[in-house]
């Protein structure tokens, strides 16, 4: 999968997880993660009674949850959803996992050949961890890496079966391994974070969530060609608003984006997840009770959420704490990683840069990148420069001081973990392209 110098069709890549925003630069920056982010941005909208009819037609589409491991203490959502609730306390861990399992999907997935390339629980090929700081001014959506090989812990089947622990197994497994709780209780035992939130979503349920948000707007740097999606990809230099299947075969392809790699593909999806992000706060989707309160829908149809998650309460609480983050605090970045010595198809964690980001999570410490964009994204030339992240208020001079001569302001230093250049990744506010092959 992935080797430092090239990487495979099959591999995937870095990058570092946690929170807010990047470094100035001298110079110039399958992906479901932000739909979940937004599915749960969906339910803000409302007031009044609008928010109990939406509440409750919401809740009645959505599937019974999935108990995870160490749940005993974080009791499950079984009590109606309240119509006037206020932002989550603390901060929120919630993982989101994307099979590709052709079970169940129909259409143009219901073939021979497509149900033999997956079915049953599939392969995660995409698992993204949600950061929201205990102040909620700050978020990270961290990528793992699909061929990332990692230790696991013991899984519980659906059947009551137990999977042994394995000191090296591949991260897309874990959902075959034990379902979601297996990949929640996988990512803990990475970063030593406690997860409580999960979410599960497929190709169908990408499509839903697409078309529910009317679609979303990119930059394409290069053309992007991609006949290995189904549908197949052809993008041209520009603005190119990309909705439904299209917005799937987008977020799936790695042979059209970057070196062809997985590490490509998921800077490339982070192009659209932060384009998606910027959509949201303008007030494209926020601003439109009709599109929030479809997106809503779609994504509680069309997800298999933990049992924390499934009264729509919570969702509503976790939107709240997401609501005033601005885009330059929030951060999309590639778990820290490099080519496994035993084989370049795959890789392991970079210690030294994982140890950070691991670090920076535990503590909900702010992160700050350093670096550029992954291999299928550039940053886009056109755009004004993103802010950089907020920095803490200065104490307001005292009355009796005399004001300086004014001058250019100092640049804010950056607050929190600062990530080393090498582990990539963008902010919401940094507007990227995604760069074809």
């Amino acid at each position: 999968m992935t080797n430092n110098g090239s990487l495979r069709t099959h591999e995937r890549g870095t990058g570092v997880p946690v929170r807010h925003g990047r470094l100035a630069h001298r110079g110039p920056v399958r992906s479901l993660g932000k739909f979940l982010a937004i599915s749960l941005v969906v339910l803000t909208v409302s007031t009044g009674a609008v928010v109990a009819f939406a509440a409750w037609d919401v809740a009645r589409s959505v599937k019974p949850g999935i108990h995870l491991a160490h749940d005993a203490d974080t009791p499950g959502s079984t009590t109606a959803p309240a119509a006037d609730v206020a932002a989550i306390t603390g901060g929120v861990s919630l993982l989101l996992t994307g099979t590709d399992t052709r079970t169940g999907q129909g259409g143009v997935y219901a073939t021979s050949e497509e149900l033999e390339a997956s079915s049953g629980a599939g392969s995660n090929d995409v698992t993204m961890l949600l950061h929201i700081a205990e102040d909620h001014q700050s978020v990270s959506v961290i990528s793992f890496p699909r061929d990332l090989m990692i230790p696991v812990p013991a899984c519980q089947q659906a059947d009551g079966s137990t999977v042994s622990a394995s000191s090296r197994v591949m991260m897309n497994t874990t959902l075959a391994r034990g379902g979601l709780s297996c990949v929640v209780s996988t990512i803990e035992k990475l970063t030593g974070l406690r997860i409580p939130f999960a979410a599960q979503i497929s190709f169908t349920g990408v499509t839903a969530m697409s078309n529910a948000v009317g679609g979303v707007t990119v930059c394409i740097a290069s053309p992007i060609t991609d006949d290995n999606t189904n549908p197949p990809l052809h993008l041209v230099p520009g603005q190119q608003t990309i909705v439904g299947d299209e917005a799937l075969s987008f977020l799936r392809t790695r042979h059209g984006v970057g070196d062809g790699s997985d590490l490509g593909r998921i800077s490339n999806q982070q192009v659209f997840m932060a384009a998606l992000a910027r959509k949201v706060e303008s007030g494209g989707v926020l601003g439109n009770p009709v599109t929030l309160y479809s997106l809503a829908k779609a994504a509680t149809s069309n997800m298999v959420l933990s049992d924390t998650l499934t009264n729509p309460t919570t969702l509503v609480q976790i939107a709240l704490a997401l609501k005033d983050t601005g885009l330059a605090n929030m951060v999309f970045l590639q778990y820290p990683t490099v080519a496994d010595p035993q084989n370049v198809d795959r890789v392991v964690p970079q210690s030294s840069g994982a140890e950070l980001v691991n670090a920076a999570l535990v503590a909900d410490q702010p992160i700050v990148l350093s670096g550029l964009p992954g291999r299928g994204a550039v940053l886009d030339p056109s755009a004004t420069p993103a802010p950089a992240p907020a920095a803490p208020a200065s104490p307001s001079p005292s009355a009796s001081v005399p004001a300086t001569t004014a001058g250019p302001a100092p640049t804010p230093t950056p607050t929190g973990a600062v990530l080393p250049a090498s582990v990539t990744g963008q902010t919401a506010a940094e507007q990227t392209c995604s760069k074809g092959n």
